[in-house]
């Protein structure tokens, strides 16, 4: 018998099978602008992909691990714990190690007992923890003569200016930095406030909301600490099973499992990394002409490094083996403008990936949501485009554009409680497992 009948009739068992244990599977998707005229081939994955499933390996690395910074004792906790669900599931997983810059970091402690992390600066006294009086002084436009012994909250200040250096002159104990903005911009993150000189005391960047919880809750004194992160590792997750029919070609889903510094990354990408794990449930014993490959790379957050080093480690011949890179970035935030879904190739220009996801939104009736292709890179689509294979990131937006990202983008408040959507984790889950498994399906 061909191997093209073999499939057939093998997908065709197992969408029965689907389609038995789940009757709904053909009906009208929930928030669908149409009907679903599913493939044979969709029910197998349609009727199985759950985002309950993932949400609770969501809740061991937003709300378990937390911030999970490239290289660093956090990134490596959810490197095993990643690991450890995908070998469960059979799959051949191999760590893919590489190196990355130092991290400064710090945490703020209050004295209620919360712990907010944060970023240092690498001018500003590190490996320390020092608490005094905390002391607002806005954006510094005035400053008491004597310092000696606050712990100084700035505004708006940037971090190369006098007013840092003047701070720390007068004696502060330590140094907050916060940036705040306004509607409609998204609030701000934490970050490493890079000093124009060395000073001899903590120096912290915060997030806004750190600044506002501060303001509100008016504490009389905070503990700092600050931490130095030298010769750091980070590493690639890698997990295959092979063809069905021992075809040589690969189909690669991926996401990167890093956050920034004060973010537990629900959704940016915890989302993504768990939408890997449960399609590596679905799929892993579906009947594929081509491999199945799950990437979730480390160190996206500094220059989409874990991806880079993965694509600079191929071979033409391994490169010319890769039929298409599903990227998934940010696929579940629950913003309520964020109703597009997006393909976003590096260039704007229809390939594989892209053309699969978007006959999947319209065999499943989500073709009103999805918008593209449109060029956008920032994600680690973009090292498997400059090498010529054909990959995309899928993320969900506003309408107006790829570049409306939801307020609490790289913010503390990237969590499970205020940024997803188990719905729109659901329609992702269902375009990018029809979509992957339909091009693993078809024959080199």
């Amino acid at each position: 018998m061909r191997r093209r009948s073999v499939l057939a009739g093998a997908v065709a068992a197992a969408g029965a099978v689907s389609l038995g244990l789940n009757p709904a599977a053909n009906a009208q998707r929930p928030g669908a602008s149409a009907a679903p005229e599913l493939d044979l081939g969709d029910f197998p994955v349609v009727a199985r992909v759950r985002a309950r499933r993932a949400m609770e390996h969501l809740k061991v690395l937003s709300d378990g691990i937390g911030q999970r910074i490239g290289g660093t004792e956090s990134e490596h906790r959810a490197r095993d714990y990643i690991a450890d669900v995908l070998r469960k599931l059979r799959y051949d997983v191999d760590l893919q190690p590489f190196t990355v810059p130092d991290k400064y970091l710090s945490t703020l402690t209050l004295p209620d007992g919360a712990v907010w992390n944060a970023g240092a600066s690498r001018f500003g006294a590190l490996n320390t923890s020092v608490t005094g009086p905390l002391l607002d002084l806005d954006t510094g436009a005035t400053l008491p003569d004597d310092l000696t012994g606050q712990v100084v909250l700035l505004v708006n200040v940037a971090a190369g200016s006098t007013t840092v250096l003047d701070v720390a002159a007068k004696g502060a104990k330590a140094i907050l930095i916060g940036r705040v903005s306004t509607p409609p911009a998204g609030k701000t993150s934490a970050f490493s406030p890079a000093l124009t000189a060395n000073v001899g005391v903590p120096v912290l960047g915060i997030a806004q909301v750190h600044v506002e919880r501060l303001r509100a809750a008016k504490p009389a004194t905070v503990t700092v600490a600050t931490t130095h992160h030298p010769n750091l590792t980070s590493y690639n997750v890698l997990a295959e099973r092979p063809g069905t029919f021992g075809g040589d070609d690969v189909v690669m889903v991926s996401a990167h499992y890093d956050s920034v510094p004060g973010s537990p990354g629900a959704n940016d990408d915890g989302s993504g990394t768990v939408l890997a794990l449960e399609l590596a449930r679905v799929l892993r014993h579906l009947p594929t002409h081509k491999a199945l490959r799950f990437a979730l790379w480390g160190s996206e957050e500094q220059g989409l490094l874990g991806s880079r080093y993965y694509v600079s480690q191929l071979t033409d011949a391994d490169a010319a083996r890769i039929a298409g890179v599903f990227q998934n970035d940010m696929v579940a935030t629950s913003h309520g403008p964020a109703t597009a879904y997006w393909l976003l190739s590096v260039d704007g220009g229809d390939n594989a990936t892209t053309r699969e996801v978007a006959a999947a939104a319209a065999r499943l009736g989500y073709g009103a949501q999805v918008h593209g292709p449109v060029a956008r890179g920032s994600s680690d689509h973009v090292p498997f485009h400059e090498r010529k294979i054909a990959a995309a990131n899928f993320s969900w937006r506003g309408e107006g554009g790829p570049h409306q990202l939801e307020p609490l983008y790289h913010t503390p408040e990237d969590t499970i409680e205020l940024n997803v959507s188990p719905d729109r984790l659901q329609v992702s889950l269902e375009l990018i497992g029809a979509a992957a498994y339909r091009l693993a399906c078809q024959r080199s």
